[in-house]
């Protein structure tokens, strides 16, 4: 399939980030030293959030040790440094933000004996020491494979959220992402995050990557039967002419198709969408409705876990 050439369709426009509560949030997280996936992904919701005061903290440094083709964060060796003092920046600034949920995302740190899961369960433990109310969300990378490890930050941190990304359908995976990562290791996070006691998991897929159709329906469907409660779709847009090519601009009705396909399948809730990302404020305005409302697992009709909203 050729790389798509067509000019940008109209539903993709955003506006760029600006404004007074931009500049004041890029001021507190330039001086506590965070960095952001908003800009380091280069998300085009970054206006949007922003001015609404909602930002995805990015942790463990900016420096990934994988390199897949999709993503615009840099990558190379931190050679096992990570700051000592990053959980409790991180606490102390959703602390000023007065925020009801909020993302935490992580570079992957092959570098690190842990992978960094120790990291990430003590920014959330320092988290809930500043803001006990606040809602977490973990996003975080495969952890080279170590079930270990995916225990430590649920068992240890307690989010009330992990989320681990597949990104792509399984024939996609050596296209798009590192040749570390693959489809089955993703889904055996998925699977030993709601065996550890996750209370929701959740994905996000990219489409206009190459893939068809039945294929997207595959994917949702070993999505959901590795339990994962939540799932995100949105458009693959490409970073740079270094990365790998867009085919094609998937439109809002086939996003519509496919939130209805993965909603009969049993997912809690899809936020399907050119501009939605794996850290999507719809997204997130569910889940804290679920989590407030005391969302508690049941079976659905295929047996896996789903959640149920108590009110």
């Amino acid at each position: 399939m050729m790389a798509s050439k067509e000019p940008k369709p109209p539903w993709l426009k955003v506006r760029l980030a600006g404004g007074e509560k931009v500049s004041e949030l890029r001021a507190m997280f330039r001086a506590l030293d965070l960095k952001t996936v908003c800009e380091e992904a280069r998300c085009p919701n970054q206006g949007e959030c922003w001015q609404g005061g909602t930002a995805t903290l990015m942790i463990l440094g900016d420096t990934c040790t994988r390199g897949c083709r999709f993503c615009a964060v840099k990558t190379g060796d931190p050679q096992g440094y990570r700051d000592p003092r990053e959980p409790e920046h991180v606490a102390r600034a959703l602390a000023k933000m007065d925020l009801a949920y909020v993302v935490l995302t992580m570079v992957d740190r092959d570098d690190l004996r842990d992978g960094g899961a120790s990291h990430v369960a003590e920014s959330v433990q320092r988290i809930r020491r500043y803001s006990p109310e606040l809602l977490v969300e973990v996003l975080t990378g495969d952890f080279a494979g170590s079930r270990h490890d995916v225990e430590t930050v649920v068992r240890d941190g307690q989010p009330d959220v992990f989320a681990h990304n597949v990104e792509v359908v399984p024939s996609l995976q050596r296209r798009m992402r590192d040749a570390r990562c693959s489809w089955e290791r993703s889904i055996d996070v998925l699977r030993w995050a709601t065996a550890s006691g996750a209370k929701i998991t959740k994905s996000s897929l990219m489409v206009g990557c190459g893939e068809t159709e039945k294929e997207m329906d595959v994917a949702m469907a070993l999505l959901r039967d590795a339990g994962v409660d939540v799932l995100t779709i949105g458009q693959y847009l490409r970073p740079s002419a270094k990365h790998a090519p867009l085919e094609r601009y998937v439109t809002p009705d086939e996003f519509e198709r496919y939130r209805t396909r993965a909603m009969s399948l049993g997912f809690s809730y899809v936020a399907s969408g050119p501009l939605v990302r794996s850290s999507y404020r719809a997204a997130e305005a569910f889940l804290h409705g679920a989590l407030g409302g005391r969302a508690t697992p049941h079976s659905d009709r295929y047996g896996k876990k789903r959640l149920e909203v108590l009110v």
